[in-house]
This record gives structure tokens, C-alpha cells and sequence, in this order.
């Protein structure tokens, strides 16, 4: 099975699927309605208030962080907050100068520019970017070699919202041009229930608090997740009860998914039990890691580690993967004596 495979069967995984692309109609469109992220929120309406009071496009932002907590629905937010048009893109989708010199050339006015994965764009296209970003100017070269000669073409003021999950991954002249940097973290459970109450309530799902409680958590702290687990939740209420989801019809959908109390799943469990009995609990590295449980090393480190290592069951140290006193008692098994 291949990696995107891997990842389209794997209900926890907080890395956009097929499914996710029709979930549209749960993604909030006001910052009121975004639940969770308070520090970045209250910050945002600062500045978005403050830039409408100026009639100007806000500064540039860059958003960072596991994937799953919201990126896109919030730069979509953003752009109904600041009634501007949203043009979307990818990383990986601008393989050309010509790429992003069109989509630039298109924007209006006040718009926003929304790149996915942006640490995936190129070191030509960064730089490109560059002029673009600061000066609001494309720079263009026309021809070849000694009678090559560069054209500056003005653009309208915009807005370019980055996204992703690999911080780190960016340049710094490319990083040093945003003027917001904001880190989406990991939900609050009492925020996650808040939105399952919202998605369920959407969706037209009768759910109970208890049943509600049961799916936060177990939804990894996740937005997408949690949604994604919601209607699993119904489909097996759907069939096997009545209608309504209640903890009972719940916890037992959810326990056929093999997803614990905790949100790890049996590849999560794989790979707590692999460092513990192959390798002694560790430290390990992470290609032996992915080796001995047959998943690419790339979906390993971003898609399970990340949660594993916020819960506390991993530990990353300077000779490789480590399994926690608490990843050995949630296997039920004993903690080795320090």
C-alpha cells in the first residue's frame, strides 16, 4: 500500500483526504464562529480592525502548524472578514515563474493570495515573490544573455496568506517579508466539543453531551478529525441504532475503528509497541522506526509523531525516538525502573 493510501484509510490522520474536500459547508466563514485558537483570534481582529479603519489590505501572514487545526478555514475567514476575494493555490501546483507571475498579475485590488504548503514552492519562485510581497512589483525578464533586460510590471496592493506545516522548511528572506506569524496549536477537548456540537448541529446529527464527550475524546484534539469521527459515529448509529448517538452507540462505533480513549489508532499502538519491545523502549531512530512498522519515514514524523509526542507517549532526544513512562502504562504495560 502507498503512502497516500496509507493516509486516505487511515480515519485519524489529521492530513486532508478526498473525504475532507466536501466539507465545506462545516468550515466557519466569521471570525466569531471559529472556535479555538483565542490568543491568535484576538490578535487577528486587531489587526484586520485596524487595516479596514486604514482602507488598506491587511500585511501578509504566515500560519504554521500540525495539520488538521484549521489553516485554510482560516485565511478563508480572514478574506469574508476583510469582504476581499481569496485565490487559492499550492505549494507543489506553482512548478513555473509563469505560474505565479499570472496568478499575481490576476489578483485584484485588496485580494488575498492563499498558498497551501508553502514551504513547497521553489527557491525560483520564492524569489520571485520577493519584489512582489515587499514592493508590490513583479519583476520580468525579457530575453537572453547581453541584450536580456528586466521589465517591472506594478501590482495591486495584496494580501498573501502562507500556510504550513513545516515552519522551519522556509527561507528566512522569504519568512522575514510576513509581517503576522501566527501558530495554530493543538485544541482545547472543551473546545473540540464545541465544535462537534456545531458540525452535529449543521449536519442535523442528534447527539447526547455523553455521546458528544466520547467523540472529543477521541479526535487527537483535532478539528478534522473530530468531524471526520462524527460521521462515522452517525453512519454507525445510523445502522446499528436508531438515529441518535449516544456514548453507548459511540464508544462502541468507535472502539470497530480500533481508535482508543486516547485517539491512537493500531498504527499509533504499532509503533509505541515496536520502540518498546524490539528496540527496548529506545532511543531509536526514526528510519528504524519506520522500517519495522513498514510506513514511509515522512508519514511517521509528520503524521503520527506530532501527536504522540504533544499526549506525552514519545520523546524525541539527540539519539532518536524514546517511548514515555506514559505510553508504557497506556499499553498496559510496566515502566522500566529509571
Amino acid at each position: 500500500m502507498s503512502e497516500s493510501e496509507t493516509i486516505e484509510n487511515s480515519i485519524i490522520t489529521a492530513i486532508e483526504t478526498s473525504e475532507d474536500t466536501f466539507d465545506a459547508t462545516l468550515r466557519p466563514k466569521k471570525l466569531a464562529d471559529y472556535i479555538g485558537q483565542h490568543v491568535t483570534k484576538k490578535n487577528l481582529q486587531v489587526s484586520m480592525d485596524a487595516a479596514k479603519q486604514r482602507k488598506e489590505p491587511i500585511e501578509h501572514i504566515l500560519i504554521y502548524g500540525p495539520p488538521g487545526l484549521g489553516k485554510t478555514t482560516l485565511a478563508n475567514v480572514i478574506a469574508n472578514e476583510m469582504s476581499a476575494g481569496i485565490r487559492t493555490t499550492s505549494g507543489p501546483a506553482i512548478e513555473r515563474a509563469g505560474d505565479v507571475a499570472a496568478i499575481l498579475t490576476s489578483l485584484q485590488e485588496g485580494d488575498i493570495l492563499f498558498i497551501d504548503e508553502i514551504h513547497r514552492l521553489n527557491r525560483q519562485i520564492e524569489e520571485i515573490l520577493y519584489s512582489a510581497m515587499e514592493d508590490f512589483a513583479l519583476d520580468i525578464v525579457i530575453g537572453k544573455g547581453p541584450s536580456a533586460r528586466t521589465l517591472r510590471l506594478d501590482l495591486p496592493k495584496f494580501t498573501l496568506i502562507g500556510a504550513t506545516t513545516r515552519v522551519a522548511s522556509l527561507s528566512s528572506p522569504l519568512r522575514d517579508r510576513f509581517g503576522m506569524i501566527y501558530r495554530l496549536d493543538f485544541y482545547e477537548p472543551e473546545d473540540i466539543e464545541k465544535i462537534i456540537h456545531r458540525s452535529a448541529r449543521i449536519l442535523n446529527i442528534p447527539i447526547d453531551q455523553p455521546g458528544l464527550a466520547s467523540i472529543a475524546m477521541r479526535a487527537r484534539r483535532t478539528p478534522r478529525i473530530a468531524n471526520r469521527l462524527l460521521k462515522r459515529v452517525r453512519d454507525f448509529a445510523q445502522v446499528h441504532g436508531n438515529g441518535q448517538i449516544d456514548s453507548i452507540t459511540s464508544q462502541k462505533s468507535l472502539d470497530n475503528l480500533h481508535i482508543d480513549t486516547c485517539g491512537l489508532d493500531e498504527i499509533d499502538r504499532r509503533i509505541l509497541e515496536t520502540i518498546i519491545h524490539k528496540f527496548g523502549g529506545g532511543p531509536v531512530g526514526l528510519s528504524t522506526i519506520s522500517a519495522a512498522i513498514a510506513e514511509e519515514r515522512e508519514t511517521v514524523e509528520d503524521v503520527y509523531e506530532p501527536y504522540l509526542i504533544q499526549m506525552g507517549f514519545l520523546e524525541r532526544t539527540g539519539r532518536g525516538r524514546k517511548a514515555t513512562p506514559h505510553a508504557y502504562t497506556h499499553l498496559g504495560l510496566t515502566p522500566p525502573l529509571a
